[in-house]
């Protein structure tokens, strides 16, 4: 040993002889001392590593080891990262791996030996280089299984360089395998990472040429699945599974020791794949199907083949446990890009097919996501996902799916998608409709296509639509859903349907600003003309789709338009009640469209109202629209009703006038002068409808007096006539004589006020009370003529029937007319003026007292007062010159009263024709 020790020393002393040169020399006496001399070096270096591996594992600062010029002073300053201190040990194993696998076989070390103890003494220092570095692992595993990822770079360095001794790497790997084996079954729980990527190498090397190689890598994949079910978290909790060194009581698919013949058949490999797959978790197995993906790409024709073959074999029995399948699917997309031999190429697309079969819709989503249009490539994967026809109505409902989406639409916050690419804006659903050019025509997808008609065909309308909004907005672009919708129309034997729409310049009108819903009426109603015979299944689905709700407004518009032209072609009305249901449920959309469009069909059962059930029902929903924020909306509700209400049963409407009318009310005061002229319009229309039932919309009538006297100032000609016919109708209802000026295209407003206020007075004073209230409330309107009339009404009703009020509502009343006194318009301002007089006299009386108070109110209710005209207001409406109203004027002086006044006034107070007009 002293000679050796001797020896070695010497030999560090002179410069190191490169291991692969030792062997180019043709003297066996300078080879034998060229071999002694590099295992030497290699096994002082091997000896420094280990130490260096060491420390760096108890994160001893090396400088206590070694000087400042030392290499791992400089390589490893400080270890206190676990990443550092991995990727520290990792980079000088990596230098003893180079080291120690380069040297040469024992075989050759043994023929070089000169005699039998230099062949000793050379086997001793080569076992012991061996031993030293697979200590080394084995320290390191025995503190972290992490560092079983070491063996993962170990079997990469092998592949990379096929002159390393791969036999005797793969010995050292399988003893650190069978010794972690042991190890972990003494932890709770645990997690090696590198256990996939591992399994792939030894996996590929289990087919190796070499049956020593095979025999070794069959040992190590044994041990590695061992300590991936011990990995398995049911199997770590329950300890089913029993492992000791000979492997007897571990049922996996390598058993300990057996030797794999040199050349495997196929069904052995099918098999050694199937139980790998069982094994592996599916991170594990996902990274075993990534790592033998890369492998397609390698130089090694035979490394890639076999690669490929075991990815087949693999997939074909566990591709749903793969996860990251949108990673897998993109780097097979850019390895296609890089234009891979054919057989690597068809590889790849088998892999494609394998993971459409297992999981079509996440494999459909990374396709739909990269830029369109789609290149060659794209649509070769396209093609080879269309090809596996047992998941075509998967692809089908997955391209559904993204169908839903806009064009165009903006993600709100990237974190939240969900989609493999980086783009922000979704054109996943134009990449769809151009997919489907592509998958409706394949010949294994025309059953699922019949299936799934209905939806497709709606999916493809809405897409239509915006993609000609988005075209008219941009300029450019191919429509794919109009050639999608095309080639749907002709796989599902509806050529005559497209022909039709060709020749009537369909797809014209949906790139059309104007005129895009008109391509929705034409399609249904060309293929309501054909009778396709898929009427019944898209009848029900949009039926489906309606109760449902579609995801977007725009969606729901087309949707009532293709059902609207369905119903109109197929059923007489009315049509079926559980469409009509539907429709009136339309009516509370909160998208005007629809509720407008659904107004317009129910108007059209007009001629079949009385046969429809529930009728009460289907009109109440449209009253209730009459309250919409859009003036559409509105319009047509009230012109739905009134035709409605033309030809509704007597009985029938009857039980519902009052409701109506009080509808009609609040839209009698609306901002849009065409509602405010309709509504008044129609209230008179009801009131002559429903003359016979008077009696029931008396109420509604005075509630809804204010309003129409008002508003016959109104800026608005067509509001100033509604205004007119109805109160004329309603002065007949109540039994008033009709005022001259109703009849007159000019009159005069104050003196049309007076004979209103006059009728009530005799009629319905009762109710002069509540006309004051409701006209108060227009006293703080914007529109300066509702102003202007309201003063000057309150102050004709305070003079009626001041007596009847009381102090606190004077007080209220004296400060709604102060305001007015400091109105900015100055016509307000002096009428207000003498309204304001009114009730301060009205107001003084309450300082009298008691006794005259009471018989103030006493005369006032024996004696009628005859009002005469205050204000003196000319408005825009007035008459000025009139001989009718001169005559009017003066008659007012003498006497308002007409003959039928008289009558009831003698009936009702029998002493007030005996009382002459006193001034108050």
């Amino acid at each position: 040993m002293g000679k050796k020790q001797t020896r070695k020393t010497h030999v560090l002393a002179h410069p190191r002889v490169p291991l692969e040169m030792t062997f180019n020399t043709s003297s066996k006496g300078l080879g034998i001392e060229h071999v002694a001399t590099s295992l030497y070096d290699a096994y002082s270096d091997i000896l420094t590593h280990q130490a260096m591996i060491l420390a760096v594992n108890s994160r001893k600062q090396l400088s206590t080891y070694w000087g400042a010029n030392d290499f791992a002073f400089h390589v490893l300053p400080n270890f206190v990262d676990p990443l550092l201190q991995f990727e520290s040990q990792l980079k000088i194993i990596e230098l003893s791996f180079k080291m120690v696998f380069a040297m040469p076989s024992i075989d050759k070390v043994k023929e070089m030996r000169d005699n039998e103890d230099d062949k000793d003494d050379l086997e001793n220092l080569y076992q012991n280089i061996l031993n030293i570095f697979e200590d080394t692992l084995l320290i390191l595993v025995s503190k972290d299984l992490y560092k079983l990822q070491i063996l993962k770079e170990m079997a990469v360095w092998m592949s990379e360089d096929s002159s390393y001794l791969q036999e005797r790497a793969m010995v050292i790997i399988s003893r650190v395998l069978s010794f972690a084996c042991g190890k972990v079954r003494r932890y709770e729980s645990f997690d090696i990472p590198c256990l996939g990527i591992l399994a792939a190498e030894l996996f590929l090397l289990c087919f190796h040429t070499d049956p020593s190689i095979i025999q070794q890598a069959s040992s190590g994949m044994y041990h590695l699945l061992c300590i991936a079910k011990y990995q398995d978290a049911d199997i770590a909790k329950n300890k089913t599974t029993k492992y000791d060194k000979s492997g007897s009581h571990c049922l996996l698919p390598f058993p300990c020791g057996i030797e794999l013949p040199p050349k495997i058949s196929q069904q052995e490999k099918t098999k050694i794949a199937q139980d790998v797959g069982q094994s592996l978790m599916p991170s594990m197995l996902t990274d075993l199907v990534w790592s033998l993906l890369m492998r397609l790409s390698a130089s090694d024709y035979t490394t890639a083949s076999e690669a490929a073959t075991l990815l087949k074999l693999t997939l074909e029995y566990h591709a749903h446990k793969v996860t990251m399948m949108s990673k897998i699917v993109d780097a097979i997309y850019k390895q296609l890009c890089g234009n891979p031999s054919h057989i690597m190429k068809q590889a790849m697309l088998q892999v494609i097919a394998l993971l459409t079969l297992a999981s079509p819709k996440k494999v459909i989503f990374q396709l739909m996501d990269y830029p369109v249009p789609a290149d060659n490539t794209l649509i070769l994967m396209w093609h080879t996902a269309g090809s596996v026809s047992s998941v075509a109505p998967h692809v089908l409902k997955t391209i559904l799916l993204i169908l839903k989406g806009k064009p165009g639409e903006m993600h709100d916050n990237l974190m939240e998608r969900r989609r493999f690419s980086i783009d922000v804006t979704n054109m996943m659903p134009v990449a769809a409709s151009q997919a489907l050019c592509t998958l409706l025509p394949v010949g294994s997808y025309k059953k699922a296509v019949a299936q799934f008609f209905p939806q497709l065909l709606m999916a493809l309308l809405c897409q239509l639509f915006y993609s000609s909004n988005q075209k008219l907005m941009t300029g450019d672009g191919p429509l794919y859903a109009q050639d999608a919708l095309r080639v749907l129309l002709n796989c599902s034997g509806l050529q005559q349907v497209d022909t039709a729409l060709e020749k009537q310049n369909c797809w014209t009108q949906f790139s059309q600003e104007l005129f895009d819903h008109s391509g929705v009426h034409l399609v249904a109603k060309t293929l309501s003309e054909y009778n396709f015979p898929q009427f019944p299944e898209t009848l029900h689905y949009l039926y489906k789709l309606s109760v449902e709700g579609p995801r977007r407004s725009e969606d729901s518009v087309i949707t009532v338009i293709f059902l609207t032209q369905l119903l109109n072609n197929f059923f007489k009305n009315p049509f079926p009640e559980e469409f009509l249901i539907l429709f009136r449920n339309w009516v509370k959309d909160s998208n005007p469209t629809v509720s407008e469009l659904s107004l317009q069909k129910i108007a059209h059962l007009a001629p079949v109202i009385n046969e429809i059930e529930n009728v009460c029902s289907l009109l109440t929903s449209i009253l209730d629209a009459f309250l919409s924020k859009d003036k559409t909306v509105t319009i047509q509700a009230l012109l739905t009703v009134r035709k409605l209400l033309d030809k509704l049963d007597k009985v029938t409407y009857s039980s519902l006038c009052t409701r109506i009318a009080s509808s009609y009310c609040p839209l009698m005061d609306h901002s849009n002068g065409e509602i405010r002229s309709m509504a008044i319009q129609h209230f008179g229309e009801l009131l002559r409808d429903m003359s016979q039932y008077t009696w029931m919309l008396n109420d509604v009538i005075l509630r809804v007096l204010v309003p129409l006297i008002l508003f016959l100032e109104d800026t608005e000609t067509k509001v100033v006539k509604a205004c007119k016919y109805t109160l004329e109708i309603c002065a007949s209802e109540l039994g008033w004589s009709k005022p001259y000026s109703l009849t007159e295209e000019n009159y005069n407003f104050e003196l049309l006020v007076i004979n209103i206020c006059n009728s009530l007075r005799l009629s319905h004073g009762r109710y002069i009370r509540d006309l004051i209230s409701d006209t108060l409330g227009f006293l703080k309107s914007s529109r300066a003529h509702l102003r202007r009339t309201s003063v000057i009404l309150i102050g004709y009703l305070a003079k009626l029937c001041g007596h009847l009020l009381h102090r606190d509502e004077i007080e209220v009343m004296l400060e709604a007319v102060d305001r007015m006194l400091r109105d900015e318009d100055p016509v307000i301002k002096e009428l207000a003026k003498i309204t304001h007089s009114i009730f301060k006299e009205i107001a003084d009386r309450f300082t009298t007292s008691n006794l005259k108070q009471s018989f103030r109110r006493l005369f006032n209710f024996i004696c009628v007062k005859k009002l005469k005209p205050l204000y003196n207001y000319n408005g825009p409406n007035n008459l000025t010159v009139s001989p009718m109203g001169i005559k009017e004027t003066k008659n007012d002086k003498e006497s308002l009263m007409d003959e039928n006044y008289k009558d009831i006034l003698g009936k009702k107070f029998p002493r007030a024709s005996k009382c002459t007009s006193e001034k108050e």
